[in-house]
């Protein structure tokens, strides 16, 4: 008698029939193994606490056992025994025309248990069963799509599409997942508050390097995409960089990488801005090699000091949102992800170019795909965005959601949406000059009155968030220092040491 015979034995059923009355013995399954873990549980609810994060319901073969364990899950949430008492009146209201004798299968599950100490190993049996019947419909997908050719599906696309299924079964389990429980995500939301409460005043999300803007955001938060906009010159790009910077230097120690992608900038380019907020020293003086000997000393000091910080340059131009993905999963699978930054979204290849007429539902598509990613890989997105020329037109500078050039479901997308702006950009444009029939008392005056202003907006900016899903909106200021093109915490008066300190 086979294996697959005897496990039947165990099981049963009236009539001799099996539970699972199709044959699918194409897909590896383990029966003995379920049997064998779920009446472990049965003998000993304790041994479930070893294997609930490993197992889920969907992980078994059989659908009886997929309903049995998800029964006893239930019960232990509840704090209540989990036996063939308990789970037989559950099982029969769930399945009233079931024709087998579901207390006899249950007692008989328990009651054939020699040992509760293998539980792992069936565990992990039940689990490797379950991902090699993943990688056969993967495989079959695969060659059903290659096979069956669509005009509009290059063999690009099958190979990110089928990356993105392995992806999703090595790092998240994701392929069989469908609609959850409202129980099972109650819990799960419950979890975080939970952590939430016990982490304090810890910072929930990536930490920014920004104190207030921290303040502002609780950090750049999972699963989020933040859309970081501006006008040419006011340094969207430096700030972005700086974050994505700061939060890499954070990840020293656990080495989670943080992964630019500089569809404008060469990568050497960026580096080169990195060593002067580094280092300290004017970045267009570094362009040029307008140093001294001690300056390079000093830039050689730091490139040795932050050589092993965890931080990725990509700068191949014109990239797809796929071709993001692919390399954001690669690099998530084999080192660790903990955030992008893109530079910037209407530079993202679009799938399939339309001309410029179509251009605003390309980029709306970009940005509903990127922040399918960041739900995906569980990690923030910051992504940059160019403003339209509307901003110039108007006296108050200061950036509105309605600024956003090829806006069409950038903001609707992002969970946050932040704008850059530096009045004394504006300010060094607009120096005053002497009117014709104006007297030179008048113009003092306004000339006095625009220089008292650029005093006050001397290096410095402020960050705008206009769009918060879950938080406040409102203005932050900030320090900015272009020579080493960076953004610093403003340090405010009553914030100064005292001179007796």
């Amino acid at each position: 008698m086979s294996a697959e015979e005897n496990s039947y034995n165990l099981i049963n059923l009236n009539n001799n029939n099996k539970i699972n009355a199709d044959d699918k013995s194409s897909m590896p399954y383990n029966l003995e193994a379920e049997q064998s873990f779920l009446g472990a549980i049965l003998f000993d609810n304790t041994t479930i606490e070893n294997t609930m994060d490993l197992i889920k319901d969907y992980h078994l073969y059989e659908p009886l056992h997929q309903e049995i364990y998800q029964a006893c899950l239930i019960l232990f949430d509840n704090n209540k025994l989990a036996d063939p008492t308990t789970l037989k009146g559950y099982l029969k209201d769930k399945n009233p025309n079931r024709k087998i004798d579901i207390s006899d299968y249950l007692n008989k599950l328990k009651g054939s248990v020699l040992s509760i100490a293998n539980i792992n190993s069936y565990a992990y049996e039940i689990k490797n069963c379950h991902l090699r019947r993943c990688l056969i419909r993967i495989s079959d997908d695969i060659k059903e799509n290659s096979l069956n050719i669509k005009i509009d599906t290059s063999p690009e696309d099958l190979i990110e599409r089928a990356e993105e299924s392995l992806f999703n079964l090595a790092e998240k389990d994701k392929v069989d997942n469908g609609p959850q429980k409202f129980q099972v995500t109650l819990k799960l939301a419950t979890e975080l508050i939970n952590d939430a409460y016990k982490r304090g005043s810890e910072l929930p999300g990536v930490d920014t390097g920004f104190k207030r803007l921290n303040g502002f955001l609780g950090g750049l938060n999972k699963s989020d995409l933040i859309v970081l906009a501006g006008r040419p010159s006011m340094g969207k790009t430096a700030l972005a960089t700086n974050i994505a910077f700061k939060a890499a230097k954070s990840s020293l120690e656990n080495k989670e990488p943080v992964l630019f992608f500089s569809l404008e900038m060469s990568s050497e380019q960026l580096a080169q801005r990195i060593l002067s907020e580094q280092s300290g020293i004017d970045s267009h003086r570094i362009r040029k090699g307008d140093i001294n000997e001690n300056e390079f000393s000093n830039i050689v000091k730091t490139q040795n000091l932050i050589q092993e910080t965890p931080f990725y340059i990509d700068d191949t131009p014109a990239l797809s949102v796929s071709q993001m993905a692919s390399r954001a999963r690669r690099l998530k699978r084999t080192e660790g992800l903990k955030l992008i930054v893109i530079d910037y979204i209407q530079l993202i290849q679009s799938k399939s170019p339309r001309g410029p007429e179509f251009r605003v539902q390309e980029v709306s598509a970009i940005t509903r795909q990127l922040k399918s990613l960041a739900k995906e890989l569980n990690i923030p997105i910051v992504a940059l965005s160019q403003l339209s020329r509307a901003v110039e037109q108007r006296e108050d500078k200061r950036p509105i959601l309605a600024d956003l050039r090829e806006s069409g479901s950038i903001e609707q997308d992002a969970d946050v949406v932040m704008f850059v702006y530096r009045e004394e950009y504006y300010l060094d444009k607009a120096q005053p000059v002497q009117k014709e029939n104006e007297n030179r008392e008048t113009f003092s005056e306004r000339f006095k009155r625009w220089e008292e202003r650029c005093e006050l907006a001397h290096g410095k900016a402020e960050i705008i968030v206009s769009k918060q899903r879950h938080g406040p909106t409102g203005n932050i200021q900030i320090q900015f220092e272009s020579q080493f093109t960076r953004f610093l915490d403003l340090i405010q008066d009553n914030e100064r040491p005292s001179k007796d300190n």
